[in-house]
């Protein structure tokens, strides 16, 4: 049995873990209801623009953007989002576990792959993968901001304009409420009837300057959104994830606290059961 200073001091360490572990469960609880209320003030916005997106996609003009043409997949581009930090339960290991299933999906169909990594956790995977890395983003702070995103989303927006890649996917994790979170993976380019809606009506617009003009930028827009979409979900995810996280870690910390001290009082009555026995025994012998 190990002695009384060893279990004092094992108390005491965990005692200071568990103070660490309770202040981090507070701070992702405050950031976990500011990125929570971003998130839902953004999906207005998200599906405003995608019914208009959804019109104008099926309006009655000669032009068609590239963005709504399917052609045959033979290079597919992913754009990965995971946090920055650890700490937050399963939350990436989910994600990313889902991913590498997609991508050996991919090989097994003799597709090319290349990926734009958002979160450093997700760029530290690929790197380790091996996989074709083309952009990335990381330290994106608590507020995630559209105007650092587009430049490393620019990057497999054009590849799919030049022809270079013929499919885009996003993986991300969606927000369902604070004890749950949801890995998905999506596709994001060629836009399917799903995301922008079958069409059944035709609409007719006049155009200003031009139909090309104004689709062109309309959905250039829709899939911005539908990106920052994602990383706002996947940042609520991650202040929830670590909150339950750390709580968890704190619970289980007193609980670890509480057999401590039951050893360290067994130990303690142990000795002085001892030195009773002793003091007995000699005032025995004399």
């Amino acid at each position: 049995m190990p002695s009384g200073k060893e279990i004092r001091n094992k108390i005491k360490s965990v005692e200071n873990t568990r103070k660490i572990t309770k202040a981090m469960e507070m701070v992702a609880a405050s950031k976990m209801r500011k990125a929570q209320d971003r998130m839902r003030a953004a999906r207005p916005y998200g599906e405003k623009i995608r019914r208009v997106a959804a019109h104008l996609s099926h309006a009655l003009t000669e032009y068609k953007h590239p963005f709504l043409i399917n052609r045959e997949v033979k290079t597919v581009g992913l754009i990965l989002v995971t946090s920055d930090k650890g700490l937050c339960g399963g939350l990436n290991s989910n994600i990313l576990r889902l991913t590498i299933g997609k991508v050996k999906e991919f090989e097994a169909q003799d597709k090319k792959f290349q990926a734009t990594c958002i979160g450093n956790k997700g760029l530290g995977f690929m790197q380790r993968a091996g996989a074709k890395v083309v952009s990335q983003v990381t330290s994106l702070g608590d507020t995630p901001r559209l105007e650092k995103l587009i430049g490393p989303v620019k990057v497999q927006l054009d590849a799919y304009m030049n022809g270079e890649i013929d499919a885009l996917y996003i993986g991300y994790t969606r927000f369902i409420n604070t004890m749950k979170q949801e890995p998905v993976f999506e596709q994001l380019l060629p836009l399917s009837d799903d995301a922008v809606g079958s069409g059944k009506a035709r609409w007719d617009y006049v155009y200003e300057p031009d139909a090309k003009t104004v689709i062109d930028e309309l959905l250039l827009r829709y899939v911005e959104a539908l990106i920052y979409q994602a990383v706002a979900e996947n940042m609520a995810s991650e202040q929830s994830a670590r909150m339950v996280a750390m709580k968890s870690a704190s619970d289980n910390a007193k609980s670890v606290i509480g057999e401590l001290k039951l050893v360290y009082n067994k130990a303690r009555q142990a000795a002085i059961t001892k030195e009773l026995s002793e003091i007995v025994g000699g005032a025995a012998a004399v």
